[in-house]
């Protein structure tokens, strides 16, 4: 099992499982980050969906935040594959653990112990999923959230207590899919050209495989409470324009950030002339 002293997730398949919740139920929190401008992008629920507008271009994270007082175990989708291993995504597979109350961003797909592949919106066809031949869910970041076995009663050793971190250590279980090779996974069969074009017609962003950047990783230990997740969250993204296109925001829209800021400039100008 790993940890990670960098934040990473894994991947999940959204089918046959309990009904999917939005990202802002559960123990999990689920969010997107656009890293670029340091926003964490809106939330905009349509037809029982919630989407995000993702820019082109931009680097991403995916930031999953532990709202329950015990270690989950998470699966990270993205685009319907999986942010660790490549495969494509199942709840079986490898996931990240969080500490109890642990917030972690996932910057990148995992490429060894050191390293991740930067999450990056890109064109649908230049997506990660779509240049492995499987285009079907490019838009969806999902999650699936497994609890921990209990401790037997006669285990009296006493559990970590939480404690404030800067940068807190997320984890993440290793299972026999990671050691598929890169090529393998390469080699699963691609989707009939049909399906391709019809899936990038209809989405115009995906996620790409991005620009190497440090995110250190150990392993760590797991045992799933069930084999049913007691969490399944998706968000769908593409661009603002498309979203604008679907009738999921007004035409015109424009991202104001309306918060208080402390520090909303520099220095400290000169108060106006009093009047006289």
């Amino acid at each position: 099992m790993y940890r990670l002293f960098a934040s990473v997730l894994s991947v999940v398949a959204l089918c046959g499982f309990s009904p999917v919740r939005p990202a802002d139920e559960g123990p999990v929190l689920l969010s997107v980050i656009d890293r670029d401008d340091g926003q964490e992008l809106d939330l905009h629920p349509h037809r029982g969906q919630q989407w995000v507008a993702g820019s082109p271009g931009h680097r991403y994270s995916v930031r999953m935040q532990n709202r329950s007082g015990e270690r989950v175990l998470v699966v990270l989708s993205v685009d319907g594959v999986n942010a660790i291993t490549g495969q494509t995504a199942s709840p079986s597979q490898s996931g990240y653990v969080l500490e109890p109350w642990q917030s972690s961003e996932i910057t990148g797909w995992r490429k060894s112990n050191a390293e991740v592949a930067q999450f990056v919106f890109t064109a649908s066809s230049d997506s990660y999923a779509s240049r492995t031949g499987r285009p079907a869910n490019v838009g969806v970041i999902g999650i699936a959230v497994f609890n921990e076995a209990r401790r037997p009663v006669y285990d009296v050793r006493p559990l970590p207590m939480p404690r404030p971190a800067p940068r807190p250590m997320p984890q993440y279980e290793d299972r026999a899919e990671a050691s598929a090779s890169a090529n393998a996974r390469a080699a699963e069969a691609p989707a009939a050209p049909s399906a391709m074009a019809r899936s990038e017609s209809r989405q115009r962003l995906g996620t790409g495989h991005g620009e190497r950047e440090w995110s250190s990783s150990s392993l760590t230990s797991f045992e799933r409470a069930s084999r049913t997740p007691v969490q399944v969250s998706e968000l769908r993204y593409d661009s603002r324009q498309r979203l604008v296109a679907m009738g999921i925001l007004p035409r015109g829209y424009r991202r104001v950030d309306n918060t208080p800021q402390a520090f909303p400039s520099g220095f400290v100008p000169d108060p106006p002339a009093r009047g006289r």
